[in-house]
């Protein structure tokens, strides 16, 4: 019979090297982890979404108001108002602003977005806007996240179906649980580089539907800027599938100024700067375009577009605000339908009524005419003439203006 096993004093140091060995590697992969510098406070209770306002309000007020530097809109999901800053998303109650959930990370916010009931919050880390998360918005729960190499800044937007994730060299679409379906531009893996089209493109401007991905880029060897069509979730998500890709020709084709302004199912619009032509000055232009990136028809513009400008989607139009005022457009031809004049800001339906921010007011429109039927006073006070983006929750009014969300009721 053999003798046993008896333990040498160099197992036993061998073996508690080993376990110090394994706490430090847990404390680096700790402190090193997602999950250091995030705090995650969820609402007590599920948060309901308020009954539709059935009739305008006569009167407004401030209520409260909350910094919101992440936002590009105001954001609304669930039941809750949202706001952004400093590496916090936090859902408010609508008529007292107070906290009913929060999620903090030791990271700047790129940005935030509402869709599907859902929260988008992006953060950026040494590589770039890459930390994404998703957040139950009547609640504040994580509910996924995602990370990828993107740009150090970008411009997020919803189409109802898709998020899109737009940089200056890479865009990326994301479904409702973040799963990509698509990525354009630059590619940081060697392997998947020769599945893009084109190499070295800046990439000007994007927007969405549920089939269509239009991108206005500028590439090397293109002597203007060029439209590129695309399935927003072709077969394989590193490989885009092209509908068309045409270079622009004409006024303002060239000018860095040119953006996509909205994307349907079977047209895309580009907004194409003024240009001279000899003695001739030419108008600025809406372009319309089919589903393939082929010309359809132009509507000239009495003024240039503001910097500044947005496309809100309200019913079956497409609501432009220029800068100083609000053109709705038909939602399957891009035909211009009417006119609103003195916007300081996108408007928001309330009760069957359009709410177009104007100097000390939300206008009330007629959504079908654009005629102004009433006129609700507002007290802006220290405002600085910032572009105004409205959202409505129940009763209340959101507005997000100079850096700040302020609720009116």
């Amino acid at each position: 019979m053999l003798a046993p096993e008896r333990r040498t004093r160099a197992d036993i140091i061998s073996a508690l090297t080993i376990a110090v060995l394994m706490v430090v590697a847990g404390i680096v992969v700790w402190a090193r982890g997602d999950s250091h510098g995030t705090e995650s406070v969820t609402a007590a209770t599920t948060v309901p979404t308020p009954v539709a306002a059935d009739r305008l309000p006569t009167s407004l007020r401030e209520l409260w108001r909350a910094p919101d530097s992440a936002s590009a809109r105001a954001l609304v999901s669930g039941g809750v108002a949202l706001t952004g800053a400093d590496g916090t998303v936090t859902g408010r109650d609508p008529r007292t602003g107070d906290q009913l959930w929060k999620y903090q990370r030791d990271m700047p916010l790129c940005g935030i977005e509402g869709q599907f009931g859902m929260v988008v919050a992006v953060y950026r880390d040494h590589r770039g806007c890459s930390q994404a998360t998703l957040l139950a918005g009547d609640s504040g729960a994580r509910r996924t996240a995602r990370s990828s190499y993107m740009d150090p800044s970008v411009r997020l937007s919803v189409d109802g179906t898709y998020v899109v994730a737009q940089g200056p060299e890479r865009l990326e679409v994301w479904r409702s649980d973040l799963v990509r379906t698509l990525e354009y531009g630059f590619v940081d893996a060697p392997v998947n580089v020769r599945t893009q089209p084109r190499k070295g493109c800046t990439l000007l401007s994007a927007s969405s539907s549920p089939s269509r991905l239009g991108i206005l880029e500028r590439c090397p060897a293109d002597p203007a800027n060029r439209l590129t069509v695309l399935n927003p979730a072709p077969k394989d998500n590193t490989v885009p599938e092209e509908y068309g890709s045409h270079v622009l020709t004409g006024p303002g084709a060239e000018s860095p100024d040119a953006r996509v302004i909205a994307v349907s199912d079977s047209r895309i619009v580009l907004y194409l700067p003024g240009a001279s032509a000899g003695p001739e000055k030419l108008p600025p232009r809406l372009a319309v375009y089919d589903g393939n990136g082929n010309p359809i028809v132009l509507h000239d513009l009495s003024a240039p577009l503001s910097e500044t400008s947005t496309t809100t989607r309200i019913g079956s139009a497409y609501l432009v605000f220029t800068g100083n005022s609000v053109i709705a457009l038909n939602g399957s031809t891009f035909d211009p339908l009417w006119t609103a004049g003195g916007a300081l800001g996108a408007p928001a339906l309330m009760a069957g009524k359009l709410l177009l921010p104007t100097t000390g007011a939300l206008a009330v429109l007629d959504p079908a005419t654009g005629a102004a039927v009433g006129r609700l006073p507002v007290e802006r006070t220290g405002y600085t003439g910032t572009p105004i983006s409205l959202a409505v929750l129940g009763n209340t009014v959101l507005e997000l203006r100079d850096g700040q969300l302020h609720a009116l009721g």
